[in-house]
């Protein structure tokens, strides 16, 4: 299935990462990062380790601490190899080497290499982005972390995180990885806002977004879902292709080559999820 929602819960919180297990999306992300404060670190990765140590009923990632710090040493040492960490999300990823060096220390866990997802949160990042993506096979995905990019870069308004978001939907694609899914929504309560930003992020190439609260997942699944009229056409197209191949146009008038059947087969893809 196409992951659209990921929902991060907090890994010093053993029953809200439980809870989030059941709450529909997904992809849990168990955060051992900003989520954690300094003092509960270890007690976090250990309760991790301790309920990642069987597998779960929804893919599980964890978000390490930052690669710089011997907290993610530790990390990486507890959590590569248990059954149930399907994913590595390494949080300010600032060049290629880092996703080559984390590759390194994960492969040889002993039930299978986890797959990586790079962070992009600073300029640095940004500006390195395909380099970032092409780093490993082991990689799987790139996305933003759009609260430090904005510190970062001294921006307060979105139209300074436009070029930013372009860059790494293209920087994914280039990559042959899947979009990236949006960052995740700030105020857990402002759902029209969190609708409408979905659906800016759907017009430039995301797919799907994190959330940080149950109440988000239904909201954003809805925003990235194909239509009922997107559907429809989606269908006509690929009917139309099956009856005669080659570019073609159709009654309407519309326009149909190789690129529109494949886009039309993404939207059938994903409206299958219903």
């Amino acid at each position: 299935m196409i992951p659209l929602t990921w929902l991060y819960a907090p890994g010093d919180h053993p029953r809200t990462v439980a809870k989030a297990l059941t709450s529909g999306a997904d992809v849990v992300i168990v955060d051992l990062e900003d989520a954690v404060a300094p003092d509960r670190k270890e007690y976090a990765r250990a309760a991790t380790a301790d309920l990642l140590a069987e597998a779960q009923p929804v893919p599980v990632h964890v978000r390490v601490n930052a690669l710089d710090t011997p907290l993610a040493a530790a990390d990486l040492r507890a959590l590569a190899g248990l059954p149930g960490v399907s994913g590595l999300r390494l949080p300010k990823v600032t060049g290629p080497e880092q996703i080559v060096r984390i590759a390194a220390r994960t492969a040889p866990a002993g039930n299978g290499a986890p797959a990586l997802y790079a962070l992009l949160e600073s300029a640095v990042g940004i500006e390195r982005a395909h380099a970032i993506a092409t780093a490993h096979p082991a990689l799987r995905g790139i996305a933003l972390g759009e609260a430090d990019l904005r510190a970062d870069l001294g921006v307060r308004e979105d139209a300074g995180l436009e070029w930013p978001r372009s860059r790494v939907v293209v920087a994914a694609r280039a990559a042959g990885l899947p979009p990236p899914a949006q960052s995740v929504h700030p105020d857990t309560r402002d759902l029209k806002g969190l609708a409408a930003s979905c659906a800016r992020g759907r017009a430039l190439g995301f797919l799907g977004r994190a959330a940080i609260h149950p109440r988000q997942l239904p909201i954003i699944e809805r925003a990235y879902l194909p239509t009922p009229e997107e559907i429809e056409q989606a269908e006509t197209v690929v009917k139309a292709a099956a009856r005669e191949r080659g570019a073609q146009a159709l009654e309407d008038g519309t326009f149909i080559d190789a690129a529109v059947v494949a886009a039309a087969q993404r939207t059938l893809s994903l409206a299958r999820r219903r």
